[in-house]
């Protein structure tokens, strides 16, 4: 499993482009301007399968109209957050001074739901609190595994749960999930630092004691 991180738009959020030794790749989080996102795909010579969003907040989904062209499946979003994909004010897009809006996705995702892009394994985790349609992605390979956190973890910190949507008691009882991964195990949250498990398990003054 080959792993690239973008930072993308005005709050620098973490894009991540994953892909298998044939060159088969997805999306994670395509958050603005991604003319280097579709430089290194042509680069690469890598085959877009997917675009899989977390959430659906306006600093996850802004480089859509570049990188959607190239999917060759579409976008994948959970089902409590689709609707965010249509309409600027609950995608909070308004609010950052450009609406953003776009056509439904292509496949509406459901906790422990799983995509195949080559020969890996991407699994949703719906993990409510940030959003009520924030999702973590397990992408396995091997024996490899990887968290792709969105906004519901990140390194000593949590996604914020006072903005439309958000639940401090569904977010308490995502990070409670978590909780049971292993402590080994990779997080890539969706803004800043990559972490692990234990390492938040440890440090993190918002996890479940």
């Amino acid at each position: 499993m080959e792993i690239k991180r973008f930072p993308l738009g005005a709050l620098w959020t973490n894009g991540y482009l994953v892909w298998d030794e044939g060159g088969h790749a997805f999306l994670v989080d395509p958050g603005g301007e991604a003319s280097e996102v579709r430089a290194f795909l042509e680069d690469k010579g890598l085959t877009l399968e997917w675009i899989v969003l977390t959430h659906g907040h306006g600093d996850h989904i802004g480089g859509l109209p570049q990188m959607r062209p190239l999917s060759r499946c579409g976008v994948a979003i959970h089902r409590d957050d689709a609707d965010m994909l249509l309409e600027p004010g609950k995608n909070l897009s308004t609010f950052m001074g450009e609406p953003l809006s776009f056509d439904p996705a292509e496949r509406i995702l459901a906790d422990g739901e799983e995509l195949a892009v080559g020969s890996l394994t991407v699994r949703v985790i719906h993990t409510p609190g940030h959003t009520p349609g924030g999702i973590c992605l397990l992408v396995t390979e091997g024996e490899e595994r990887v968290l792709f956190a969105g906004d519901t973890l990140f390194a000593r910190s949590i996604g914020r749960t006072d903005l439309p949507g958000g639940s401090e008691e569904l977010l308490e009882v995502s990070l409670r999930v978590l909780a049971e991964l292993p402590d080994e195990l990779r997080v890539l949250p969706g803004h800043g630092p990559e972490t692990r498990i234990g390492e938040e398990r440890r440090n993190n003054p918002f996890w479940p004691r």
